[in-house]
């Protein structure tokens, strides 16, 4: 608490004791000063544009929330409206203090409490409290983030799946605003627009190693467009490992892998043949198979061809979802670090696959570099969100210029195993 004003009246009371008594008869009585004076109920002197709670009524969202002053006498001084979120109501008071209004929408289906300070001619300070409720939407727009909870790699995307579209960018805009995440240690983060209802959420950089990583929804009963309100949003809480990294140069035939920032372990491997190469660019671990069927009709072989294969394959790490993966490929031994015969995955010996899969987990990073192939797709084949810079990564936020107005077509690839 600011002590000075008080310092300040005790420092005039005994000046005026000095110079005047009857001036200390005054300063030492409180109750002479009208602002000394407990508040009066300013119930008859305000007036709200809905009857309240008393008469059951429920204030409608859609209209802003007014407070008026009755008859000549008085004005107001200020007005102080939170809801049961916490979530304060911006408004803006008149110059003559004889109307205050909300400027920001009512958020729907939750409580405000509104306190209304006034005075009266005199200059006697008044109060009013008053708590209602907001009539619920009758559409409202869920959001659930993803991936699941637990602790993942330091490339793993975070997602927010939409139950309704959202097309414009600023109905856009206050989604992303009421869509919160937070790391520790901090980082720097924005959300691109992948369609109308699908968001992806990555840092400038990848996540720090070992981080903890918050994100939660503000939207509950927050207008998103004239007939959509957000509801309320499970949170998600997840964490990353070390930082793990696996980098496979397809013209040298190698895999290096590092662990915050050091080499671990480097393996001959083979990538894909031409006509099959492995695409280039950074993609993510989507999944971990100890045992998948690999056959070519799934990538469009014709069985029975020359480039036909139905294989048992062990120690599969999926980095897209059309079927590459990091395998034990034991039939082409003698391919490992002098040639690519793959039909796009990375093959590796039996016990090299099997301390990759050991030792990587969901959203560690694998870069493929030197190949013919083409890049990785930032999205619908897995997470190859990494894959824009970051400058092109802000266009995709309703938050930055540029941003897109309409989303990105993708096509889903088909679930499809290379071997």
């Amino acid at each position: 608490m600011n002590h000075t004003p008080r310092i300040r009246t005790v420092v005039s009371c005994t000046l005026l004791v000095v110079t005047l008594a009857a001036g200390a008869t005054a300063c030492g009585s409180p109750d002479g000063h009208p602002l000394s004076t407990k508040p009066y109920d300013a119930g008859d002197q305000i007036s709200f544009n809905f009857n309240g709670p008393s008469d059951n009524e429920k204030a409608d969202p859609d209209k802003p929330l007014e407070v008026t002053v009755k008859g000549d006498d008085g004005r107001i001084t200020d007005v102080s409206a939170v809801d049961t979120g916490g979530r304060h109501l911006a408004g803006e008071l008149s110059a003559d203090g004889r109307r205050w209004r909300s400027t920001a929408p009512l958020a729907a289906g939750t409580g405000y409490t509104v306190r209304v300070s006034t005075e009266n001619g005199d200059g006697a300070p008044g109060v009013r409290t008053l708590s209602f409720d907001t009539s619920s939407p009758k559409k409202l727009l869920k959001v659930a983030f993803g991936p699941e909870a637990g602790t993942y790699g330091v490339g793993q995307p975070i997602t927010a799946e939409l139950s309704a579209p959202i097309t414009d960018k600023a109905s856009r805009a206050t989604v992303e605003r009421a869509l919160k995440v937070r790391s520790t240690p901090a980082t720097t983060g924005s959300w691109y627009w992948v369609d109308d209802k699908k968001l992806h959420y990555r840092p400038k950089e990848y996540w720090p190693a070992n981080a903890t990583i918050e994100v939660r929804s503000n939207l509950a009963g927050i207008k998103v467009t004239n007939a959509l309100y957000g509801a309320e949003a499970k949170p998600l809480k997840l964490s990353t490992g070390d930082r793990i990294e696996a980098v496979t140069d397809a013209s040298d035939h190698s895999m290096t892998v590092l662990r915050n920032g050091e080499v671990i372990n480097t393996m001959p491997v083979t990538t894909g043949k031409p006509g099959f190469s492995t695409r280039n660019g950074v993609k993510v671990v989507l999944a971990k198979e100890q045992y998948v069927r690999m056959r070519g009709e799934s990538i469009g072989i014709a069985a029975g061809s020359s480039e036909s294969y139905d294989l048992p394959v062990y120690w599969a790490t999926r980095v897209t979802w059309s079927g590459e993966y990091v395998h034990a490929a034991p039939w082409s031994a003698g391919s490992h670090g002098s040639a690519n015969v793959s039909h796009g995955c990375t093959g590796m010996s039996t016990s090299n696959a099997e301390w990759f899969f050991d030792t990587v987990r969901k959203g560690d990073i694998v870069k493929v570099v030197g190949s013919a192939g083409e890049d990785m797709d930032p999205f619908g084949n897995g997470f190859g969100d990494w894959n824009l810079s970051w400058e092109k990564w802000q266009q995709g936020s309703a938050l930055h210029q540029g941003a897109p107005d309409s989303p990105q077509t993708l096509q889903a690839a088909r679930l499809r195993p290379h071997v």
